[in-house]
């Protein structure tokens, strides 16, 4: 049994109304005498829904709206009834019937179903459920019913069995593969087909799609504690027995634990020292990653030798995490001994503002630690801290002052801060503690005297900042506009040139410069019509040249319709993984390039001039020949500059490197792009933590071409790109800590592939680190990737296909 198996509600705790949504009706109606003699009469039905109770009605009865179809009658509508889920009991019954206000009295009657809404084992009904419809009769509300809408044992075929593994996946029971899934569909409409043309449709069905909430529900009247015994079976079947036990406190542990940690204790622990096995124990502890629980016996550990911990840096959030907070003189304790600890470190500091940790004096003492980072650290994390904010007790936290007070002194701060807030305004969950620290900032810049540079003043500042968003909206406009235009791209272009030099000629040249959303230490004055463009793709992204104050260009991509958080995160990712590198003097000549998220589904990257590897190869037919174009020489490797070579194995090295350890999907030629002094970058990460849409993927992205431009599989420089990729494993993976806790801050974001589920996510992140391993271990580990990867035919195939879809697109 998994550990999600055994987290349930029970049913007396759901202070909530009972919900269901009435879908469809499938098959053929039966005919009426009315419809014989009326010619081209529509036919109008409602569905009404009763709830009994051990047999006797329970409520008014409500009506759906009235359905009127050719084909398929499709009401789609939610029903809430006046019962809340506490008042059920184990036999509580829905009713429902079909009636067609069309017919005369005698014949409006279509047909009716029972259905219980707890099975067998006592768990509340859940997804879709296909009730068979007892034709002309009225649902039955006795116990047991004369109506039944379950289909019998004996009659049940593979379409019963089929919809019932359909209505496990519908509720994540079934793990989602997309191109099998695909498949799988594919192939059960065409049973369906086959099973209707040979049945007829002869039986009416009625689909009803009962809620599911987070866990399963289990029945259990308010006023009773335990569930009664189970039945003996005589035969030889599992039975499920439910131990309220579980989950719940063992009196005599806790007594002894509070005993262990008793004020009077503290006294005697103070002169404790460790043995060298309990120090063992204790450093084994302290290497535990942070998404690690820590079980009684550790936690025990750890408070009774608190005190000869205090030098100990890494211990405190550890320690932490051992204390009891609901005890009062416990968390005071804690609290006291937090102030003499030996201060943390900042990338620890992140740890403690994750939602493990609730307490308010904990969570302040981690930004009172924050404080002594530099901007161009915060900036490293500023993205995750904003995320943060989801987590603190109040609105007005010290996390929201700390970020607003920082950001006042330095623009690029305050430029990205204000874009973070205004993005998640859009969560409606968390809209009002966004839009507060929203005001705080605007209120506190408007009442700076004068600004860093000391030439704006704070109210000119903010100004600067909105025209940022002002221009965003005129370029989703622009972008509605372009998009309308029936044709190729060539005349898209031509109408994007069109609104650019005419109707919207503003944007030519600006009143005033606007600090570009990308960079916001550069001014840009306008764009240059004639030199910006639209991209051949789906959803026309524009590919746009500003004109600088400096006298400069800067080019960028700006995109509607779709979420680029996600790109977003990889990027700042690639960011901190190539400072990392550059702080241990290995610089793998990453292309970490600019991405914005202005809005849930709009945003800006930095446009990089650089063509696909698939472009290349089809005009070059090697990477080595498309090199020599740019840097040739005669004498050095391959034709090309020894230095160009070097470039392009490092870079193809720490993206390898950086792309397994981000799980990063849907690797194809068309998104690996290189730049002409060598440079290889990724782009385009709409899969990541192991995602990908594409069967068998290897674990890195390392094709034949990639290799053959490095002399192949048994050059010298092939083993130096090898060599490369285990250093820079070996580094990233000291620093897994802040990786980790940054990626945990991020669990309540909106971010697609880490909102399917945050802790499976973070936990496939912390596997990529194999900190099981040593460092001699991991180069061994890692090598055998390379040549896995290498080796792998398969993905040939799929690039081949890719690419046809591609040309046809």
């Amino acid at each position: 049994m998994s550990g999600n198996e055994l987290r349930f509600f029970l049913s007396c705790d759901i202070n909530l109304p009972v919900t269901f949504r009435i879908d469809r009706l499938e098959g053929n109606l039966p005919q009426s005498e009315s419809d014989s003699t009326v010619t081209g009469k529509t036919r109008e039905l409602y569905v009404e829904c009763a709830l009994y109770m051990d047999g006797a009605l329970f409520g008014l009865p409500t009506k759906t709206r009235l359905e009127t179809a050719a084909q398929q009658y499709c009401w789609n509508e939610f029903i809430t009834l006046n019962t809340k889920y506490r008042d059920l009991t184990a036999h509580a019954q829905l009713c429902l019937t079909v009636w067609d206000v069309s017919c005369g009295r005698n014949d409006g009657l279509i047909g009716g179903a029972t259905v219980l809404l707890f099975n067998s084992k006592k768990q509340l009904k859940s997804g879709k459920q296909k009730l068979r419809l007892w034709p002309r009769k009225e649902a039955d509300g006795s116990f047991p019913t004369t109506t039944p809408g379950k289909v019998p044992r004996n009659e049940r075929g593979e379409l019963e069995r089929l919809e019932k593994m359909t209505n496990k996946y519908e509720r994540g029971q079934i793990q989602r593969i997309d191109w099998m899934d695909l498949l799988a569909f594919r192939a059960l409409d065409q049973i369906k087909e086959r099973e209707s043309s040979r049945n007829g449709n002869s039986h009416l069905s009625l689909v009803v799609d009962f809620c599911s909430l987070e866990h399963r529900v289990v029945f259990q009247e308010s006023d009773v504690k335990s569930f009664s015994a189970s039945p003996v079976s005589p035969t030889n079947e599992l039975v499920v027995v439910w131990d309220p036990e579980v989950g719940r406190v063992n009196p005599s542990e806790h007594k002894q634990l509070k005993l262990a940690r008793s004020l009077t204790r503290g006294i005697i622990d103070r002169d404790l020292k460790p043995s060298s096995n309990e120090r063992k124990s204790i450093q084994r502890i302290l290497k535990y990653p942070p998404t690690c629980t820590l079980n009684g016996e550790e936690r025990q550990l750890l408070w009774k030798f608190r005190f000869s911990l205090m030098s100990e840096k890494r211990a405190l959030t550890k320690f932490l995490r051992c204390v009891e907070w609901s005890d009062v003189q416990e968390a005071k304790q804690a609290l006291d001994l937090m102030g003499k600890w030996e201060t943390i470190d900042v990338t620890d500091a992140l740890e403690l503002l994750s939602p493990v940790f609730e307490s308010e004096e904990v969570r302040a003492y981690a930004v009172s630690v924050l404080e002594r980072a530099d901007d161009d650290e915060l900036q490293c994390y500023l993205l995750q801290l904003v995320q943060a904010l989801r987590f603190e007790r109040s609105d007005k936290s010290r996390l929201a002052l700390f970020l607003v007070k920082r950001s006042l002194y330095n623009i690029e701060l305050a430029s990205f801060l204000r874009w973070y807030v205004a993005v998640e305004l859009h969560d409606p969950a968390y809209a009002k503690r966004f839009y507060c620290t929203y005001e705080i900032f605007e209120d506190n810049m408007m009442k700076m005297a004068t600004s860093v540079n000391g030439d704006e003043n704070g109210f000119k500042l903010w100004q600067s900042l909105v025209r940022q968003t002002e221009l965003t909206a005129q370029l989703c406009s622009i972008m509605r506009d372009v998009t309308n235009v029936r044709g190729g791209t060539q005349k898209k272009i031509q109408k994007l040139r069109q609104l650019l030099s005419g109707l919207l000629s503003e944007l030519t040249y600006f009143e005033e410069p606007i600090r570009s959303p990308l960079a916001p230490d550069v001014l840009i004055t306008g764009i240059v019509p004639a030199e910006s463009s639209i991209f051949k793709s789906a959803l026309h992204p524009l590919r746009l040249t500003f004109r600088t104050a400096s006298g400069g260009i800067c080019k960028v991509i700006f995109k509607k319709g779709d979420d680029i958080r996600q790109d977003q995160l990889v990027v700042q990712m690639v960011s901190l993984m190539d400072r990392l590198l550059k702080l241990e003097n290995l610089d793998l000549h990453l292309t970490p390039y600019r991405v914005l998220a202005t809005g849930p589904d709009e945003g800006m990257l930095e446009f990089i001039p650089s063509s696909s590897l698939a472009q290349i190869l089809s005009e070059h037919r090697s990477i080595v020949t498309y090199l020599q174009k740019f840097h040739p020489d005669e004498d050095g490797p391959f034709g090309i500059t020894a230095t160009c070579l070097e470039t392009f194995i490092k870079s193809c090295a720490g993206y390898s490197v950086i792309t397994y350890i981000l799980g990063i999907g849907d690797r194809h030629l068309d998104n690996l792009l290189l730049r002409d002094d060598g440079r290889l970058f990724h782009v385009d990460f709409g899969f990541i933590l192991g995602r990908d849409p594409k069967p068998f993927p290897p674990p890195m992205k390392l094709c034949k071409e990639m290799v053959e431009a490095m002399g192949g599989a048994e050059s010298q420089y092939y083993t130096r790109f090898k060599s490369y990729c285990c250093e820079a494993y070996n580094i990233l993976r000291k620093s897994n800590n802040l990786i980790l806790n940054l990626f945990h801050l991020m669990a309540g974001s909106r971010i697609h592939d880490i909102a399917l589920d945050p802790e499976k996510s973070i936990l496939k992140l912390q596997e990529k680190f194999r900190l099981d391993l040593d460092d001699e271990e991991a180069v061994h580990f890692f090598q055998d990737l390379i040549n896995e990867s290498v080796s792998a035919l398969f993905p040939q195939m799929v690039e081949t296909i890719h690419r046809w879809a591609q040309y046809w697109r």
